[in-house]
């Protein structure tokens, strides 16, 4: 129960720093929520120029990360646990691979320029999700009975070998 009870708080945790990290700086003084989602499924990459409303941005999957960790303490879940963490790591390696094919490569610069806290912090909060999956017990499993055993086995039948004893008496 205690181990559940800190992956639980390391889950929200981890959450927490996802969802906030798009509205850090992600690359050169840009936001996260400035970058859209269709952009990273695109073949040209990121467009440096343009603007996302912040329901298209790289907050959504951040938001649904957030839901899965919501859902996995609720339902004592590892495995769903585990899941937002691969998929806030996931969308920011393939923010990541998508910036550094627009920008010709990726760098970082304590001036403000190349990556930002933003990139930082999704992936510590993406960490802390993983982590909190292997902290978490998750639910007991159940015992699973044998299939072929019946539920209610029968009683042997009686036969004069297994009759109790002694025998009961004639009542004519």
């Amino acid at each position: 129960m205690i181990r559940n009870a800190i992956g639980a708080l390391m889950g929200l945790l981890g959450a927490t720093a996802a969802v906030w990290s798009p509205f850090r700086d992600w690359y050169d003084g840009r936001h996260g929520r400035d970058y859209r989602v269709s952009d990273l499924f695109t073949g040209s990459g990121i467009n440096t120029d343009s603007k996302s409303a912040l329901m298209g941005s790289i907050l959504l999957p951040f938001l649904f990360a957030a839901l899965l960790t919501l859902v996995a303490i609720v339902l004592r879940s590892r495995t769903l646990m585990g899941l937002a963490g691969v998929v806030v790591i996931g969308f920011t390696v393939l923010w990541m691979v998508r910036q550094g094919q627009a920008a010709g490569g990726l760098s970082v610069g304590g001036d403000g320029t190349g990556l930002g806290e933003g990139v930082a912090t999704a992936f510590v909060g993406g960490a802390v999700l993983i982590l909190a999956a292997a902290v978490m017990r998750g639910r007991p499993r159940m015992r699973r009975r044998d299939a072929r055993a019946p539920a209610h086995p029968e009683p042997p039948p009686v036969t004069p070998a297994n009759e109790p004893w002694p025998p009961p008496e004639d009542r004519t």
